[in-house]
């Protein structure tokens, strides 16, 4: 099948490639005319395990190409994808910005020349594939084409498995056509039997709000849990394992820490809330959710200073990890971007490490931060240590070594990554995120 995919952001440019491994021809196109050399010189703009392996195979096999040229792709594919930005608007608002939806609907209409099934993959409130679709019938009233949804769950770190071994496929269609060519892409699927719900268009666009909602939900639940916990001198790490053993609770997002982040949690919740309000409903949860999210973050600089013993002013604060998870290069919302210029603010002075996070860092954070090349130049000479993320490489510190480097010997595990006990054996003054401190 010929597909074209418009945009080669994260989820264009993962999905393009994936499609293309379930051998489809696919055509990613994109404006920015140094992202698409790049591409075409090897070069991958995210950060994404197993993703450049698998563009460069699909590539020199022939079955991916990237241009900036609409009209060499459009006129002969079966499927057209659009795969562009919904941020969060520049109003400050929270409702999703369509600018770019609707740029590529009316850039892509001149060039259908044969029936074509146009598909939303963005994360779009309700009601924007028939934006899209009017948009494609006023530009070209000859058009012979079906809308489509099919939203993206993918999870940064782990998109290539997300994609080729997905828990199910959402389809939005309106027509026996449109849901024949969007089961025929995913035919590879179906020898894992992977279950697709077929369903209207409006409860496919949805869903992917609903989805993000909740767990931002659950996270937020597991972070009040953690300050309960602390509160009352329990420990959240038993309770989440315990709760999580209910298999109608499950283990996955009871993780306590600093809040969470990344492209989609911040901005979908913000839009869910902007649609249901437009519709005369509300969304408590997760109105109390998005609360809880941004008052973690403020505790997170709290604990910090508490356990500098009141102030950061003039001390020396080494972070390990600043992107919002481990296993991507993504910024975006990460509660580093909120906990550190809150401490440099009063005058700490901060020393960082990610190990794929700090190019993309500098785009975000303050001047002033001191990037180095591993956690132990991190931890020479500071005061304290903060594990913001926990990449895998944190997870096996020689804490012996760290202890050394230390002007103190401060431990600040905003994961929960170490034993408190273990820490407070080895001599560290720990502080975790609802977890039970002895000493």
């Amino acid at each position: 099948m010929n597909i074209t995919m418009i945009g080669t952001g994260y989820v264009g440019l993962v999905t393009g490639t994936c499609l293309a491994e379930f051998g489809h021809f696919v055509t990613c196109v994109d404006k920015i005319a140094e992202k698409i050399e790049a591409l075409n010189s090897g070069k991958i703009p995210i950060y994404e395990p197993g993703l450049k392996d698998l563009v460069h195979k699909n590539t020199k096999e022939g079955r991916l190409k990237f241009t900036t040229n609409l009209s060499e792709a459009v006129p002969d594919s079966d499927a057209v994808f659009i795969a562009v930005g919904t941020p969060t608007s520049r109003r400050g608002d929270g409702y999703a910005d369509l600018t770019y939806i609707y740029e590529a609907a009316r850039e892509i209409a001149p060039h259908l020349s044969s029936y074509t099934t146009v598909i939303d993959k963005s994360t779009v409130p309700v009601g924007t594939a028939r934006q899209v679709a009017r948009i494609i019938r006023e530009t070209n009233p000859d058009a012979d084409f079906d809308i489509a949804s099919n939203p993206e769950f993918l999870r940064e770190g782990a998109a290539i498995n997300d994609f080729m071994r997905p828990d199910r496929v959402v389809i939005g269609v309106d027509s026996e056509r449109a849901e024949k060519v969007l089961r025929d892409i995913y035919k590879p699927l179906y020898l894992i039997e992977t279950p697709i719900v077929c369903t209207t268009i409006e409860t496919a666009e949805l869903t992917k709000y609903a989805a993000n909602a909740f767990l931002a939900i659950k996270i937020s639940f597991i972070n009040e849990i953690a300050n309960v916990c602390e509160a009352v001198g329990a420990d959240v790490t038993d309770l989440a394992k315990a709760i999580g053993m209910d298999k109608r609770i499950g283990p996955k997002f009871l993780h306590p820490g600093p809040g969470y982040g990344g492209s989609c949690f911040p901005k979908d919740t913000l839009a869910l809330m902007r649609i249901v309000q437009e519709h005369g409903e509300n969304v408590r949860l997760v109105e109390a959710a998005v609360e809880v999210n941004a008052a973690q973050k403020a505790r997170m600089v709290k604990k910090i200073r508490e356990t500098l013993g009141g102030s950061e002013t003039g001390k020396t604060i080494a972070f390990l990890g600043l992107t919002f998870k481990p296993e991507t290069d993504d910024m975006r919302e990460a509660p580093s971007i909120t906990i550190i210029p809150a401490l440099m603010e009063k005058g700490a002075k901060i020393k960082a490490h990610d190990p794929q996070g700090m190019e993309e860092a500098k785009k975000y954070l303050p001047e002033g931060i001191k990037y180095v090349q591993n956690a132990y130049e991190a931890c020479e000479g500071a005061d304290a240590v903060v594990l913001m993320t926990e990449w895998n490489q944190y997870r096996s510190l020689d804490l012996e070594r760290i202890k050394a480097l230390l002007r103190q010997p401060v431990f600040i595990d905003l994961r929960n990554v170490y034993d408190p006990d273990r820490m407070l054996d080895l001599g560290f003054t720990y502080a975790g995120v609802g977890v039970l401190v002895k000493g």
